[in-house]
């Protein structure tokens, strides 16, 4: 018997907003404009799986593949890069335009600015994206990882150069331990993307470097015609990058947004909890978050998005692995004539959630809710590659966490 997708409508009350104009279009432009700057970067595929679509019966489909961004097979480096650049320009006395990937790998600004130490903790794909940034600028960076981290996620971070460990504590444990270490190196700062009672600037600076990817998701469907999506599915560990796509969307569309679904591992459902409970306030999920979602599997939400998400998020959707792992195989074994998109165990959800939307009617309820139909242009995110081969050969290969 497969466990059941759970959802709630956003009921919460609204609080004064103050949070959005963290991803306002500007701040996001900066990011775009920074990350523009290193030679590694493109524009990541916009995927138009047009005979999925036909098949789940919605008006368009289009899956942002973010397994090719800076060769890294995640997103996450986005975040990490803008908010060391942000750092790094802050405490120069500087704007973050001045910081561009050939000046901060200049002789003058190692004499200027000299050598940061960047802490962080991670589930794999933000431990890597800082540990590449840091290594590419001339940095140092300290990993630790949570217990049942994937020794491939621990050998691609060591291979940039960071120093790594995999610790016998969670994710937010984790977290706790590096900015404990932080707070003791000189010349340490912590780059993680959840935020909480006086640490709040690096976080919205991660955010806004996820920015990059919704703001070039947003321009690729104008160019195929797709003014504006009807839907975006996003899914959540700490909220940080649902609080980013849903902010910048809500910039961009200040008068007719796109309704917004954020997805969680149903393990690590903090934001799902939060909104059942109802009244604005978020709440934790604590024990060992075990899920095949590794970079999902996170507890406690960041104070910034959670703002942004109770203001403007249609409804919350806490998923049992299943739906991950059928999204998976959806997209690695498309339709034919779609392109095949490698996307892993946190990137696939949305895949998986929107065929259980529309193929049955167990969740008929959930689906007039929100108003997904034949003419629904629905916009997600496969935010990683195959980032753990042994576990996605178990998923695509095995049949592991099937639905029947």
């Amino acid at each position: 018997m497969k466990e059941a997708i759970k959802w709630t409508l956003n009921r919460m009350p609204k609080s004064e907003d103050k949070q959005l104009s963290v991803m306002s279009l500007s701040n996001v432009a900066k990011a775009r404009f920074f990350h523009s700057s290193f030679p590694q970067y493109s524009i990541t595929p916009l995927a138009g799986l047009e005979g999925m679509a036909k098949y789940l019966g919605l008006a368009g489909l289009y899956v942002k593949n973010e397994a090719h961004r800076f060769g890294l097979n995640a997103f996450k480096v986005l975040g990490g890069s803008f908010a060391m650049g942000r750092y790094i320009a802050k405490e120069m006395g500087r704007d973050v335009s001045e910081m561009t990937y050939d000046y901060l790998t200049s002789e003058a600004f190692r004499r200027e600015f000299g050598q940061a130490t960047f802490f962080t903790a991670t589930d794999g794909n933000h431990g890597r994206g800082v540990a590449w940034a840091a290594n590419k600028l001339g940095q140092k960076a300290v990993v630790h990882m949570p217990k049942g981290s994937s020794q491939p996620r621990f050998d691609n971070i060591a291979k940039e150069g960071a120093q790594v460990t995999i610790e016998e504590v969670n994710y937010d444990d984790c977290v706790r331990m590096a900015a404990a270490e932080a707070a003791q190196t000189e010349h340490g700062v912590i780059v993680q993307d959840t935020a909480w009672d006086g640490y709040e600037e690096i976080p919205s600076w991660i955010m806004q470097g996820y920015g990059t990817m919704a703001g070039e998701s947003a321009e690729q469907l104008r160019q195929i015609g797709v003014n504006r999506p009807t839907h975006v599915f996003v899914q959540a560990g700490v909220g940080s990058l649902a609080g980013a796509v849903v902010g910048y969307f809500t910039n961009l569309f200040p008068n007719d947004p796109p309704k917004f679904i954020v997805m969680e591992a149903q393990a690590a459902d903090c934001l799902y909890q939060g909104a059942m409970a109802g009244d604005g306030k978020p709440r934790v999920v604590d024990g060992d978050l075990k899920t095949i979602m590794a970079g999902l599997a996170c507890g406690e939400p960041n104070t910034i998005s959670w703002d942004i998400l109770r203001n403007h998020v249609t409804a919350f959707v806490s998923c049992p692995d299943w739906v991950s792992a059928r999204g998976m195989r959806m997209l690695g074994v498309p339709v034919k004539g779609d392109p095949v998109v490698i996307s892993g165990e946190s990137g696939a959800v949305g895949m998986g959630l929107i065929a259980a939307l529309m193929e049955t009617g167990e969740y008929k309820d959930l689906r007039e809710a929100i108003g997904l139909d034949r003419y629904s242009q629905v916009l997600m995110f496969s935010t990683e590659g195959n980032t753990d081969p042994l576990k996605f050969r178990k998923v695509l290969w095995d049949g592991e966490f099937a639905t029947v």
